[in-house]
């Protein structure tokens, strides 16, 4: 190209890395660039929050404006700013491969509750701007208080420093591209499956004038269009339910092998409890229009749902259900008696790992009053065990990301094979992930509880009905069968396996935990 390319950015330090990151990449193709810096609607207006701001394109209506009138060749932005539509005469030439979408939980370390989810003292104070960020942050903890949060990146954190706040939330990919340094900080990582990020968080676009066809060419050499047909499933869910930065949405499309798996947040504004969906589907063809007829206002929900283990009052499991007037039938199947009274903790001596397979195993143990001799290890077999390990005051140090154990066994083993693990548990453990393990790590097995089935359990006439463990499945079943047009959820592949052999099909939530059962009941 025998023309110098004119950039516009906005002049923050998190948009000049952007800008710079594409005028490397442009160089690297002996493509000469400068830098042209452009204050927006945004950046001038701090004292009000997004929804109180006129229209959409807050942070990039300035840089289109000067796109068309042929000031600068091209306008780099981070993608999630980007209205659904480009004005006319402009188009997204490329797409930058997509950064950790992952949200950053950044609390000062005087404030930080381990017993807590997210770590964040009781009635604790979180910065954002985000109506998508509150009302999630308020679905796990809605104890909190969100206030307004504006301003650059540094200047985020530097408001956290001066203690204006408890704790604030950023996206992982802006830190990360600044390099900033968090250690004064405890810092929570939420990945994009556990809190949904907005459409298109992590990504570069690369925007130019829809004539410029030599630029455009030119440009391909840039784009990834595996990451742009993932976003455009992302940002039609956005232009289907005709929001913007205001509306409290996340979207989150990703590729697992063959399939495509969609997440999604959903609530009318921040303060209200977001409904959530998880699909996956083999094509992206119709898929947004399919995930939109879920949040149809007319769609109708099981009138009952059966769970098999006490859900308290506050529970996200049923604040999730009760919103859309779902009954709940919680009721365990089983009993968990202990197996020992008295535990001797020297024998903790030479252990590096305490694994824990369930909420039980957690529980039990810690009734045994273990005094540590040293520093330990944690590993859980997922959220709900991480959970109740925070009661009891201990962070995970490993917690498993699927509902299949081998995977999680694999996972686990990665980091501690040839170390010496103990494994509280039941009775008779199925053992899943201490086979997992190489045959250089000692394993130590440690009953801490026996569980015993109901006899003579009721049947339910739920719509729906949540099996939480193979032994309730056993239980259930012992007395009853399925009535016609009843649906089966399962938390693990082995309470899965136990309608596998019973030739009954079921839905398997993404996640094993109270989320997960909420994004299944709601996908039905």
């Amino acid at each position: 190209m025998d023309r110098k390319i004119i950039i516009g950015t906005r002049g923050s330090e998190l948009a000049l890395w952007q800008a710079n990151f594409v005028k490397d990449q442009l160089e690297a193709l002996h493509i000469a660039a400068d830098l042209k810096i452009i204050k927006t609607q945004g950046d001038r207006i701090l004292n009000l929050s997004f929804d109180k701001l006129e229209g959409k394109g807050f942070f990039t209506k300035e840089l289109e404006e000067e796109l068309l009138a042929g000031t600068i060749d091209i306008a780099v932005h981070s993608h999630k700013d980007l209205p659904t539509e480009n004005p006319p005469g402009l188009i997204i030439a490329a797409v930058s491969e997509r950064e950790d979408p992952a949200e950053l939980l950044l609390i000062l370390k005087d404030c930080v509750d381990v017993r807590q989810k997210l770590s964040v003292k009781f009635g604790g104070l979180v910065g954002t701007s985000s109506n998508r960020r509150k009302a999630q942050l308020l679905s796990f903890r809605p104890d909190l208080e969100i206030d307004e949060l504006r301003g650059n990146v540094p200047t985020r954190i530097g408001k956290l420093r001066d203690e204006k706040y408890d704790a604030i939330m950023l996206a992982k990919a802006g830190v990360s591209r600044l390099g900033i340094d968090l250690s004064e900080f405890h810092v929570e990582e939420l990945g994009a499956t556990e809190f949904i990020p907005a459409p298109a968080q992590g990504v570069l676009a690369i925007q130019i004038r829809e004539k410029d066809h030599i630029l455009y060419e030119a440009l391909q050499d840039l784009n990834h269009p595996d990451v742009a047909a993932e976003l455009a499933v992302e940002r039609n869910v956005l232009k289907l339910f005709g929001g913007g930065c205001h509306l409290p949405l996340g979207v989150y499309c990703r590729k697992d092998e063959d399939n495509y798996q969609v997440f999604v947040s959903k609530g009318e504004d921040g303060e209200d409890f977001p409904d959530r969906l998880f699909l996956a589907a083999n094509t992206l063809d119709g898929l947004p229009e399919k995930i939109v007829a879920k949040f149809a206002k007319d769609r109708k929900f099981p009138g009952k749902v059966f769970i098999s283990r006490d859900i308290s009052a506050g529970s996200y499991f049923r604040r999730a259900l009760e919103k859309h007037k779902i009954e709940i039938e919680a009721r365990s199947l089983i009993r968990t008696v202990p197996v020992i009274n008295r535990f001797d903790s020297y024998i903790l001596k030479n252990i590096d790992w305490i694994f824990f397979t369930s909420k039980n195993a957690v529980e039990y143990f810690f009734k045994l009053n273990p005094v540590f001799p040293k520093k330990m290890k944690f590993g859980v077999m997922g959220t709900g065990s991480e959970d109740m390990l925070r009661r009891n005051g201990h962070f995970a140090d490993f917690v498993g990301e699927s509902t299949d154990t081998a995977d999680v066994a694999a996972d686990f083993a990665a980091i501690a094979n040839g170390s010496v693990v103990l494994f509280p548990g039941a009775d008779n453990p199925m053992r899943s992930i201490q086979q997992g393990l190489s045959s250089e790590t000692k394993v130590i097995d440690l009953p801490v509880y026996e569980t015993m089935l109901e006899e003579n359990v009721e049947p339910t006439g739920a719509d729906v009905l949540v099996f939480t463990s193979p032994s309730n499945v056993e239980a259930y079943f012992a007395d009853n069968l399925l009535e016609p047009g009843q649906k089966v959820i399962v938390i693990g592949r082995s309470t899965g396996r136990k309608f596998d052999e019973m030739g009954v099909k079921y839905i398997l939530p993404f996640s094993p935990d109270e989320v997960g059962l909420a994004e299944a009941v709601f996908g039905i």
